[in-house]
């Protein structure tokens, strides 16, 4: 059955207009990313409580605890691994690797402006609505509980449970079938260029986030948000 506003919200088929230009298609869902999409997100905000001196701070999270490293969280591998590897490396810095583990969510300090009352405006219209992430499947089990907001997405591709994260292929090809919409019928929206160009290489049509207002233009235009 089809829900309910879901075909009023809905586009009209991909093709030209008068000027022979591409007109954005049809938009049978919608696929957000969740860090720094729907929520922010910065290993700063964690460590800034824990370390006081400025220089220090950035030194620790240019060499320690770094993106690239929590990455290897995001693609699957165990927090059991990686804290002691890393704590071998930094021993001074033992306690602070360990805060990582067990106080993530500080790193979370709230949503991103405007972002979730987008998601709430779109499920009232009736399109079905979606996530891939990258986070680690332990983090995102401690996370979840905290942010209702999600429960109003039918599924979610998290990037720790798969082993598999953006900008790889082969986890927007999972979420597609998993999903059950073709690809050029989402629309993706994630706040990382390369993350945007893996999905529209695919055929996704595709948003890169700036900020809520930005999306909210872009929505509107496509008739998604209604009046």
């Amino acid at each position: 059955m089809e829900q309910p506003g879901r075909s009023d919200a809905c586009q009209a088929a991909t093709g030209l207009d008068t000027a022979g230009k591409m007109t954005p298609g049809k938009i049978d869902a919608i696929v957000f990313d969740v860090g720094r999409v729907l929520y922010q997100w910065q290993l700063r905000h964690l460590f800034e409580k824990l370390i006081d001196d400025p220089q220090e701070l950035d030194w620790f999270l240019a060499n320690v605890v770094t993106e690239a490293w929590h990455f290897e969280h995001d693609r699957g591998r165990p927090l059991a691994a990686m804290v002691p590897e890393r704590q071998a490396l930094f021993p001074d810095h033992a306690h602070l690797i360990a805060a990582y583990a067990e106080r993530f969510n500080e790193t979370i300090p709230g949503p991103v402006p405007g972002s979730l009352a987008l998601v709430e405006r779109l499920h009232k219209r009736g399109l079905p609505l979606f996530a891939i992430t990258n986070f680690g499947a332990e983090f995102w089990a401690g996370f979840r509980p905290t942010a209702p907001v999600v429960d109003l997405f039918e599924d979610i591709v998290v990037s720790g449970e798969e082993k598999l994260a953006k900008p790889d292929p082969a986890i927007f090809e999972l979420a597609a079938r998993r999903f059950g919409h073709a690809p050029e019928a989402m629309l993706f929206i994630d706040d990382n260029a390369a993350n945007i160009a893996a999905a529209r290489t695919l055929g996704w049509q595709v948003h890169l986030f700036v900020d809520a207002a930005t999306l909210a233009e872009e929505l509107t235009g496509r008739g998604l948000l209604g009046a």
